[in-house]
Formats: C-alpha cells, structure tokens, sequence
C-alpha cells in the first residue's frame, strides 16, 4: 500500500542529510555523517524488529490464526508504513534480545522496552509510545481507598518480588503474598484483601481480556513508565526518522485506534499532571 505521508518524511530527511554535507562556516566541507542507520533501511527497503512474540498484549500470535501481533507489534507496522518501507518480525526470547540488537541482526526493538537512565546510556531510544503509571486496584463498592496514604492498615495483596510490594509497603499496607496478578484481582474481588498495586497496563488489559467491571483504579502514581523502540546506540538518523512517523501517526488518531483496540483508552500520550 502506497502511503501518502512517506514521500515527504523521506524527503525531508534526504534534505537534511544533504545539508549534513555543506561548507561550515569557515568554508571547509564538513564530513558525512557515518550514522547509517536510516540509510540501510532505506537501502534494504525493510525495516528489521526484535520482539518476543510471546508477550501478550504487546507482542504475541492470536489464537486461531497464529499470526503476529500485539500492541507493540501494531505500532511497528505502523511506523514501518509511515517511513516507506516493509517490515519482518525477528522472534527473539527477551535474555537475547539486546545482544540481538547490538550484533546487528535487526535495527529496532518494539517489545515494551522501559526506558531508564541505565539503557539509556547503552542504546538509542524512540519518543515513548506507552505510558503506564502505578495504579491502586479496588473492588468497585471501596469508598474508603482514594490514595496511597489511605493504604495505610489496609491489606494489598502483591507478589513479592516485584517492585509494587515496595510501594505498598512503604505506603503501610499489610502485604498478603500471591503469585501474580491473576490471583490479586481475584483476592480484591472476592473480598479477601483490600486492594492491589500493579501497572496500569496490566490492569486496563485485564479488563480487555475479562470483560471484568467489579475492579476500578483508586489512585494513580505521579512516576509514570515511558516506553519506547529501543535502537543501536548512535542509530540517531533513524531514530529521528521514527520520531517523526510516531509523532505523525499520533496526530491522524492511529496511536489512538491502536491503544483503544488493545487497553480500551490511550495509552500512548502522557497522563494530564
């Protein structure tokens, strides 16, 4: 499918790389750049993507069909589209996946990667096309749970190696010990426990999934988990080029459809501070 947005984006970005090359301003000719990352994909006509492929919502094959999909997935195509080029899925398990993309064998990571202060200084990272805050999950007749000050003497149920146990106890909730988050919505549910602390994500997708309307959001934390394609460090050209197709696929409401279609709302923008 020819994309009509894709001629100019490339356009432009021919331009610049153009402009890369003019006299500075003491009349040398300045070098080339030797960031290649978007003119190989550009060359290749394909751009490569490191994602699980087993990590539903965002990367995981539907049943039935068995094919390729996931938020995550979605947004690739998405951008993929928008600069002009076709895309293949690498399937990688999430140990190898960095080391996949350090080695070359693909250019970009779309698999709900974090973006924090460690990878940062590793790898090239896209603006975030996921937002995610802290949630406090209620039974929907709690009236008493409106923040994480009123945690305090109540009992959360978390799991114990996660960091939401931390946030609960520092909050001064009694911890109930579970598994994971299928067993602490059924505690809140049933009544057993008072509330629980997880994502927003895997929340908003339990709702997908289940059709549940007896869990509601109580508070949400002021942290909020950014995501993002993560690229080879020094990928500058095509992480710009992929700015740019995010940014557009934003403004004409496709990041929108794509989040409604899998969480119910939008989660690729901010939430309002």
């Amino acid at each position: 499918m020819t994309n009509r947005f894709a001629a100019p984006v490339l356009l432009v970005l021919a331009a610049l790389a153009l402009t890369a090359c003019a006299s500075d301003a003491d009349g040398s000719v300045a070098q080339p750049s030797t960031d290649q990352s978007l003119a190989g994909v550009q060359e290749a006509g394909v751009l490569v993507i490191g994602t699980e492929g087993t990590y539903r919502p965002f990367s995981y094959h539907a049943d039935g069909s068995g094919d390729l999909t996931g938020y995550d997935v979605e947004v690739a195509r998405a951008v993929a589209e928008q600069l002009g080029v076709d895309i293949r899925f690498e399937e990688t398990q999430w140990d190898a996946i960095f080391a996949g993309l350090e080695a070359g064998r693909f250019d970009v990571i779309a698999n709900q990667v974090s973006i924090t202060t460690e990878r940062e200084q590793a790898y090239t990272f896209s603006e975030p096309y996921t937002y995610s805050p802290g949630v406090i999950v209620v039974a929907d007749d709690t009236a008493d749970i409106t923040s994480f000050e009123d945690l305090a003497g109540k009992t959360t149920a978390q799991s114990l190696t996660s960091n939401w146990y931390a946030l609960a106890e520092a909050s001064g909730a009694n911890i109930e010990a579970i598994e994971g988050w299928a067993q602490a919505a059924t505690l809140v549910e049933q009544g057993r426990v008072d509330a629980t602390i997880n994502d927003k994500l895997t929340f908003l997708d339990y709702q997908q999934q289940t059709g549940s309307t007896g869990l509601v959001i109580a508070a949400e934390t002021v942290d909020v988990s950014r995501s993002a394609f993560a690229l080879a460090s020094g990928s500058d050209a095509l992480a710009r080029a992929v700015n740019g197709a995010l940014a557009e696929l934003s403004a004409n409401g496709t990041l929108a459809k794509i989040s409604v279609e899998f969480f119910g709302e939008d989660v690729s923008v901010a939430p309002a501070s």
